[in-house]
């Protein structure tokens, strides 16, 4: 049986302080039934992982409990437990607001958020190693593509979208940028990179600071205004789609454009015939992850199963999936704190047996986030899977139009 919660002392300007950050949130919604709980899929393996235990020491002004409560950062941020509840209350967003609460969040998660305000991207990458990664890229599709005149457009105005990446994928995964580029060539896109402001992801997310978050994302909409795209889209990263759209929805004031996935826009081009693919280039079973920012926050479901199925001979719905599915247990920046790795292979091993059950030789997701969890995962339970993005995939697959023939004098 659960320890009883012991009071010390009851503050219940606590309450009130977490409900303004979360505009007027009437914490008797709950109903402490517990079905947050037992929605949670950790409560039972991660000691200190009980939901209605975090809300109502909340709701009752705890602050002094709360302060050293591990649940604070324990949580993965997933929503799993929302689903469960019968009066939708967002133990996730209530999580958020107390985080935002701490002076100093654990891990890097701080030095990463001081890194983007600071340089215009989490990684810290400069000004110039971007410029030299794109002009390399360029040298290898130009290569890749049997087309010498082939550049990659930077700050083109009137795009029909411009594209918000990931920062890791010009630091550490340049490989997987092209990849993408390469199927933007491939679908004849109109597209822009910003040569400013181009990475989509913000910590804060997870820290739940709405000061550094609204700095963070604020220049990156701002390019899409100065360049005049039709809209953004966020490559494969879970928590950058969503800081995207949460950014929109609550603090940009500026033109409004479409945020959207890029899963939404490969799928888009496949239905318009832009992109000619062959399944048969992907003949192993595959399986689909779906991020819990993208898909049971976000309702980003039937794209990417409308890609896959376009792409793979076989493949192999998880169970349960879309908005029941399983968090992968790195969210809500877990990875970015070293000493949660342990509690991160611990959390993995639902999905771990979600993927074992499905007998798929690939896992397919969606996510940078997700990925990196999925590849120790991967490790770690010697799964001898293979773990690729929706992008590499769709790469995979596609045919090769006939080179013009060139004719010898």
């Amino acid at each position: 049986m659960a320890e009883p919660i012991r009071v010390k002392s009851l503050d219940p300007t606590l309450r009130d302080e977490v409900a303004g950050l979360l505009k007027g949130y009437d914490f008797s919604n709950c109903l402490t039934c517990g079905m947050c709980t037992a929605g949670c899929k950790y409560s039972d393996l991660i000691e200190d992982q009980d939901p209605r235990k975090f809300i109502r020491k909340v709701a009752l002004g705890m602050r002094e409990e709360l302060a050293s409560d591990p649940f604070t950062w324990n949580c993965n941020m997933c929503e799993r437990c929302t689903v469960e509840c019968p009066m939708g209350v967002n133990i996730a967003a209530i999580t958020r607001a107390f985080r935002g609460k701490t002076p100093v969040p654990p891990g890097h998660l701080q030095i990463i958020a001081d890194d983007h305000i600071r340089t215009g991207n989490q990684m810290a990458v400069e000004q110039i190693d971007y410029d030299e990664t794109l002009e390399w890229l360029e040298e290898e599709l130009q290569k890749e593509l049997n087309d010498p005149t082939y550049k990659i457009p930077i700050d083109v105005p009137d795009a029909d979208f411009m594209f918000g990446f990931n920062a890791r994928e010009v630091k550490h995964y340049p490989n997987e940028l092209q990849t993408i580029l390469h199927v933007f060539a491939a679908a004849k896109a109109n597209y822009t990179l910003s040569s400013k402001r181009w990475d989509a992801t913000n910590i804060c997310l997870f820290t739940g600071k709405n000061d550094e978050f609204q700095e963070i994302t604020r220049p990156l909409f701002e390019e899409v205004e100065r360049l005049n795209a039709k809209e953004l889209i966020v490559t494969e990263c879970g928590h950058a789609f969503r800081s995207c759209k949460m950014f929109q929805r609550s603090f940009w004031k500026g033109k409004q454009f479409p945020v959207r996935h890029i899963v939404e826009k490969y799928a888009e081009w496949i239905k318009e015939d832009r992109l000619k693919l062959d399944k048969t280039k992907n003949p192993l079973p595959v399986t689909l992850h779906d991020p819990c920012n993208t898909v049971r926050k976000e309702g980003v479901y039937e794209p990417q199963r409308y890609v896959i199925k376009n792409v793979v001979m076989d493949y192999r719905e998880m169970n349960p999936e879309g908005k029941y599915n399983i968090c992968c247990g790195a969210g809500g920046g877990a990875l970015a704190v070293a000493a949660t790795r342990a509690q991160r292979m611990a959390k993995a091993k639902p999905k771990v047996d979600q993927l074992v059950a499905t007998g798929a030789k690939i896992g397919c997701i969606p996510c940078h986030n997700c990925i990196d969890q999925f590849n120790d995962m991967n490790k770690f339970y010697k799964l001898g899977m293979k773990m690729h993005h929706l992008s590499t995939l769709i790469e995979n697959a596609l045919v090769s139009e006939p080179s013009e023939p060139t004719t010898e004098s």
